[in-house]
């Protein structure tokens, strides 16, 4: 079976359920009748908001991109109609053979206005809470990502690779430099001792045109 044909059953079955126990309750205590038909709604929207939710929350999970996520909505609405119009059948049915006290509306009603109103407490419940589910298991996968970008540039930071070709060029230029260096400090010795040099210069006498 499908996805919409599961959820819609179960509706049904906790819609129905819900009317069963309602019924004998009013039964047993018909000055709280009101309050325990609110209950009764009550549930059934939990049990909406939780199917629902989870169906929000592994969607996201299953697929990041919102582009290809299915389509829950469409899953719900079917889910939805299924749901009411079994619902208003089988509560009918129900009220044929035992007495319940679960209403005495007809047929016609209860797949018409009975159905429209399940439809209703089923399907917007249900779209709000695929829509919260989606968005709590996007956060959740956003604050991971960032975290692991953060670890990562952290050992990036650590690491410090060092480029060997740079390290060669470096001290190969050091090693340049210093015989350039040495190269001209022995220029400068050379350079002082030959102008520090006082040793006697020769004079030679003059030499005289012959006459």
């Amino acid at each position: 079976m499908t996805g919409w044909v599961v959820r819609g059953i179960g509706m049904c079955l906790i819609n129905v359920g819900v009317r069963i126990v309602l019924g004998v309750t009013v039964t047993q205590w018909p000055l709280h009748g009101s309050q325990l038909r609110w209950l009764g709604i009550a549930v059934v929207l939990i049990a909406v908001v939780v199917w629902a939710g989870l169906d929000g929350i592994r969607d996201r999970r299953k697929n990041p991109d919102p582009d290809y996520g299915e389509d829950l909505t469409m899953v719900w609405l079917k889910a939805a109609a299924l749901g009411g119009l079994a619902a208003g059948l089988v509560t009918w049915l129900v009220q044929l053979i035992v007495d319940f006290s679960v209403g005495q509306n007809t047929l016609f009603f209860e797949l018409t206005s009975g159905a429209a109103f399940t439809v209703l407490v089923i399907f917007i419940p249900a779209t709000i809470a695929v829509f919260l589910g989606r968005l709590l298991a996007g956060r959740e996968a956003n604050k991971k990502l960032a975290a692991a970008d953060a670890e990562h540039a952290k050992e990036r930071h650590d690491r410090h690779p060092v480029d060997s070709t740079a390290g060669a060029s470096q001290q190969s230029g050091r090693h340049q430099s210093g015989r350039d260096q040495s190269g001209r400090d022995q220029s400068d010795r050379d350079q002082t001792q030959w102008s520090g040099d006082n040793s006697d210069t020769e004079v030679f006498p003059a030499v005289e045109k012959d006459k």
